[in-house]
C-alpha cells in the first residue's frame, strides 16, 4: 500500500495547531499529515490568513488579493515532500487547495477535501479541470454558514460535478464549521482516495 501526505490548510484566523487534530483525525492509514502555516497576520482577530480579503466573501477577490493567493499557493507547495497528496482545508484553506489544481502539484493530487470553502478562480479553475484527470473530491457545507454563504460553496462543488469529478457531498444544519457527526463518511472519502493510489 502506498503512503502519502494528507495537507491540510487551515481558515482565515487558523493555525497549524488548529488545524492538526482534524487532520490526524481523517488521515488514512499509514499516511503523513502537514498542516502548513499562512503568513499573512491577521490584523484584528489574530492567527494567519492566506490572503486578506474584503468583507463580503461573494465579492470576487481584488488584484492584491489575488497576489496574496499566488503567494500562499507557491509557500503551500515547497513545503509538501514528494509522494503522492491529498489536499484539503477549511474555508480559505480549501479555497487554496482547489487553486493548487491549477499548478505542477495536480499531477500528484489524489483527492481534495473541502471544507466550509468557495473558489477563488472559478474561471481559472473552470478551465483547467477538462484538461486534468478526475479525482474525488469531498465537499461539507452548513446550511447556516453565513461567512461562505451556501450557494457559494455549491457552486465550488458544481465546477468539479459540470467536469465530471465524483463530489461526494455532506451538507449540514450548521453554520461555517467542520460537522464532527459527518467525521466517519469524510475519513471513509480520504480512506477510499488513499487507496486508490
Amino acid at each position: 500500500m502506498t503512503s502519502g501526505t494528507l495537507v491540510m490548510l487551515h481558515g482565515m484566523t487558523g493555525t497549524t495547531e488548529k488545524m492538526q487534530p482534524l487532520a490526524k483525525r481523517l488521515a488514512p492509514h499509514g499516511w503523513n499529515v502537514l498542516c502548513p502555516q499562512a503568513e499573512i497576520e491577521h490584523p484584528t482577530r489574530g492567527g494567519f490568513a492566506w490572503w486578506l480579503r474584503a468583507e463580503d466573501p461573494t465579492l470576487p477577490l481584488d488584484s492584491e488579493s489575488q497576489i496574496q493567493v499566488e503567494e500562499s499557493m507557491q509557500r503551500v507547495i515547497e513545503e509538501i515532500p514528494d509522494g503522492p497528496v491529498i489536499i484539503g482545508g477549511f474555508s480559505q484553506g480549501g479555497a487554496i487547495a482547489s487553486a493548487l489544481l491549477e499548478t505542477d502539484l495536480q499531477e500528484r493530487i489524489v483527492g481534495l477535501v473541502l471544507i466550509g470553502t468557495k473558489t477563488v478562480r472559478s474561471d481559472s479553475l473552470i478551465e483547467s479541470l477538462p484538461f486534468l484527470k478526475p479525482r474525488d473530491v469531498v465537499w461539507m457545507h452548513g446550511l447556516r454558514d453565513h461567512l461562505v454563504p451556501l450557494e457559494v460553496g455549491i457552486e465550488h462543488a458544481e465546477i468539479f460535478e459540470s467536469a465530471g469529478w465524483p463530489v461526494t457531498r455532506l451538507e449540514h444544519e450548521k453554520g461555517h464549521m467542520v460537522n464532527l457527526n459527518q467525521i466517519d463518511q469524510m475519513k471513509n472519502s480520504i480512506q477510499r482516495m488513499a487507496d486508490s493510489v
